[in-house]
């Protein structure tokens, strides 16, 4: 079965949006008509290749379920299936966010509630 959870990488500006209640998606979103996500596994190598060097970026954790339909895995990246959006990302899916920070060993801390 699919994760319930999926990450969104987002700059402060985009992060700001969602914050505001919806997020419509990033230029890359828009173009591609979909929000791309990434898994707990996938996210480091998604911030490598499409974020590297960039400074203030955020990671909502996204509820996947509460996405329903709008939801679809697809072959992407290596063959790998990748959760995608088809809809606005409203904040209310979305269950905890925070800075993009790494810990002393290196690993990518994700986002908790509480």
């Amino acid at each position: 079965m699919p994760e319930a959870t999926a990450y969104k990488v987002l700059t402060s500006a985009q992060m700001t949006e969602l914050e505001s209640g919806i997020f419509k998606g990033a230029p890359v979103d828009l173009a591609d008509g979909y929000i791309h996500l990434s898994t707990a596994a996938q996210l480091q190598e998604t911030l490598e290749k499409h974020f590297a060097g960039q400074e203030g970026l955020w990671l909502a954790a996204v509820d996947l379920e509460a996405l329903g339909d709008a939801v679809r895995w697809e072959e992407s990246r290596g063959g790998q299936l990748f959760p995608h959006i088809y809809a606005d990302l409203p904040l209310s899916a979305v269950t905890a966010y925070s800075e993009l920070h790494y810990e002393e060993d290196g690993a990518l801390r994700l986002p908790v509630t509480g």
